[in-house]
């Protein structure tokens, strides 16, 4: 007879029929026992063949593949930008880009265009998508712009700006003429590859090493903008005369005895656009937009205009300006300077006095300025701080208050239909003649900054509204509904404070959202709830399609009213003129279809590339201006709450980060749902909107970082502009 091995649930059994008295047959636990053991086997082994099961398909089952670009930071982590077919990866409505580890990275450097395998969920930190770099598709980065830097026998270039794209190696023979500390451009020779740096040659010197604006320009170059124009660009430019030819009878309407005044800040040089207001019979007002009519200048297809097309837009980087054209047309032929004529495009608008637009004209038109205004005089005159200016200009004085009180209905309209209004504070930087940032306040803005954006925003709209149902190819500005992932998040937020957000990704309408806002006004956390909000938007973007404005809750809306130092603008100019002259054939369509795609395409790229220039630039100069502050103390606000501490922002704007680690009065801990660090022991807590003393322990330039800590004082004392400790005597 064979003998079989005995099972380990047949010795377990027999172990406990022994332990029993080995009465097996008369036992009746001893059975019941046998059979909770033979169900328990059955089910860890029904459980280990499915698992077995799950991690077969597992291994058949394809990775997820994402093509996107990457962006690499310090630390050496960076995130991947998907563009497209972001909805089949995320069903859920995750907007946000994907992490990647820096043992990932793979070589690759800031702005490549990779592909990347998505991790598992389980593999995630947290809620984030999680991926690694497979293969990099395109070395997009061809050139970087930085400091050039000169150790004993080695040279390198370290890139501009807190994103770490690795330091690059410079033989002797490829500095061309590049010494220690310059701001450089210098070219990819040799990718980074297996742990070894990247390569490179110097190819242009920003500036040499301490001269004035060379840092900012270096972050121009670093976003792949150039200062100087080709020189076919400004040939073409100087040819162009600057008196305008004389006009043809019919060809445009003279508006040249009409009072029309310009309103922009104080340094401002190229002026887009210009108003009129005038009270009709009938008590309606007729607003009149007259925008500088480049078009004339920069025609299709020219240098100029695949230069144009090229920068997109200008930039305003603190105090310096990379114009999208060259100066002699963007401040002075273009410009609508006063006492010039000038040629334009002007949208007259019919408002009745309940803010309704009835009727409108659009056409080309000549203009000469009568005025040349400044925001802060024209906001001192509505508010009667200029004495006897009535006296003095009657009939500009008339004008402006038919501006005032027409503005005012526009914004209440506005407001009526939903329209959302981020009232976050700027900054304004003050740099001395050496380039440093002296000085940093809030920037002032008052009521004619609002006079002006009233009326851009209704020429905008119905040009706009006229185009589309011209169906012409042309350019939208268009700002979808947020995601249903953003709303979520900005729902959780706001349920720290209290507020309850009625409304899903389907539901959501702008004004709900407007209605939140005016319930915050004036608290502490008013600002901290706008930029929460600001985050959950999408961004906006041009687009050929009216998908309309969310923010704006219009449906229809483009950018007409800057075609100096935005393409969009430029292109629908053309399309209005060459519309307002005839329907264009269908030949022109299919050309012209091809030509606003590839302008909504670029300049919404080139729009994110020009706004991390402004801000990285800010971002500088508020930390340099921090530096020479490290030790002294201030007053400041809690702006926001992390896991890692809280971020507490000054009167003037700067905002530097707490660390938790350093609350030494008690063990703090981060509760998210009520947005806020509360102390273990003595329950002190840290919440939004709380106002806080704190010292500046450490500004970093190269890092953007500015760290401040907690300062317990009973007193402040202010002298001589500086803010100091006195304690209170003991009593």
């Amino acid at each position: 007879m064979k003998k079989t091995k005995a099972s380990k649930i047949d010795i377990r059994i027999k172990n406990e029929e022994k332990n029993s008295g080995g009465k097996r047959g008369n036992s009746k636990s001893g059975a019941n026992k046998k059979s909770t053991a033979i169900r328990s086997a059955d089910k860890g082994a029904a459980n280990a063949k499915s698992k077995n099961k799950k991690r077969a398909r597992a291994r058949r089952k394809k990775p997820v593949v994402v093509i996107g670009v990457i962006r690499k930071y310090e630390k050496g982590f960076g995130f991947i930008e998907i563009r497209e077919d972001r909805e089949r990866l995320f069903k859920d409505g995750d907007n946000r880009d994907i992490f990647v580890a820096g043992k990932d990275m793979k070589d690759a450097m800031d702005g490549d265009a990779v592909s990347a395998e998505l991790l598992p969920r389980h593999l995630w930190r947290g809620t984030r998508p999680e991926a690694r770099v497979r293969k990099i598709v395109t070395r997009c980065t061809t050139e970087v712009a930085g400091t050039f830097y000169e150790e004993g026998s080695f040279s390198f270039v370290r890139p501009e700006g807190p994103k770490k794209r690795g330091d690059i190696f410079i033989s002797a023979r490829n500095t061309n003429g590049a010494e220690d500390g310059d701001m450089v451009v210098c070219k990819i020779l040799m990718y980074p590859m297996d742990g070894q740096r990247a390569e490179g040659e110097i190819t242009e010197i920003i500036a040499r090493k301490g001269e004035p604006g060379g840092d900012i320009r270096t972050i121009v170059r670093a976003h792949g903008f150039a200062e100087k124009f080709p020189a076919e660009v400004e040939n073409q430019a100087n040819a162009i005369r600057a008196r305008i030819p004389k006009i043809k009878e019919g060809e445009r309407k003279d508006l040249r005895e009409k009072m029309t005044v310009t309103i922009d800040g104080e340094y401002s040089k190229d002026f887009d656009d210009a108003v009129s207001v005038e009270i009709l019979p009938n008590g309606s007002y007729l607003l009149g937009v007259h925008i500088a009519d480049v078009s004339h200048y920069v025609e299709e297809g020219t240098p100029l205009d695949r230069e144009a097309l090229k920068r997109g837009t200008s930039i305003y980087p603190v105090n310096q300006v990379v114009p999208m054209l060259p100066e002699k047309l963007s401040n002075n032929i273009c410009s609508l300077r006063p006492n010039r004529d000038r040629f334009t495009l002007t949208v007259d608008m019919e408002i009745t006095k309940s803010g309704e637009i009835v009727n409108y004209d659009i056409y080309e038109s000549v203009i000469k300025s009568k005025e040349r205004l400044v925001y802060s005089a024209v906001s001192k005159i509505i508010e009667g701080d200029l004495v006897k200016y009535e006296e003095i200009h009657p009939h500009l004085y008339r004008t402006i208050m038919n501006m005032r009180d027409l503005a005012a209905l526009l914004a209440k309209k506005r407001e009526e239909r939903g329209s959302i209004n981020f009232d976050l504070p700027e900054a304004e930087i003050e740099i001395d003649e050496t380039g440093a940032a002296v000085n940093v306040k809030r920037a002032e803005r008052g009521i004619a900054h609002n006079i002006i954006e009233e009326f851009m925003l209704a020429a905008n709209e119905t040009v706009a509204e006229h185009f589309n149902f011209m169906q012409v190819p042309f350019v939208y500005r268009v700002h979808e509904k947020p995601d249903t992932a953003k709303l979520e998040e900005l729902r959780r937020f706001l349920y720290g404070f209290g507020i309850n957000l009625k409304a899903n990704a389907d539901s959501v309408h702008p004004q709900i959202l407007a209605v939140i806002l005016k319930e915050v006004k004036g608290k502490p956390y008013e600002n901290a709830v706008s930029t929460a909000m600001l985050r959950t938007m999408q961004r906006a973007e041009y687009d050929t399609e009216c998908l309309g404005h969310f923010g704006l809750s219009l449906k229809y809306y483009c950018h007409f009213t800057s075609p100096i130092r935005r393409y969009p603008d430029l292109i629908i100019h053309r399309i209005i003129k060459e519309t307002l002259h005839g329907y264009p054939s269908s030949e022109r369509l299919k050309e012209l279809t091809k030509k606003v795609r590839i302008a909504a395409d670029m300049s919404s790229v080139n729009e994110r590339k020009a706004i991390e220039v402004e801000r990285d630039a800010e971002s500088l100069k508020k930390t340099e201006y921090m530096e020479r502050h490290v030790g002294e103390i201030f007053e400041g606000t809690v702006s926001s709450i992390k896991s890692f501490g809280m971020y507490v922002e000054l009167p003037n704007t700067i905002r530097g980060l707490v660390k938790i680690e350093s609350l030494e009065n008690d063990d703090y801990s981060y509760q998210e749902d009520r947005q806020s660090l509360i102390g273990t022991h003595t329950g002190d807590t840290y919440s939004i909107g709380r106002k806080v003393t704190v010292k500046v322990v450490r500004a970093d330039k190269d890092t953007r970082e500015i760290d401040f800590i907690i300062v317990n004082t009973n007193r402040l004392e202010t002298q001589r502009g500086q803010t100091r400790i006195i304690k209170r005597k003991s009593q």
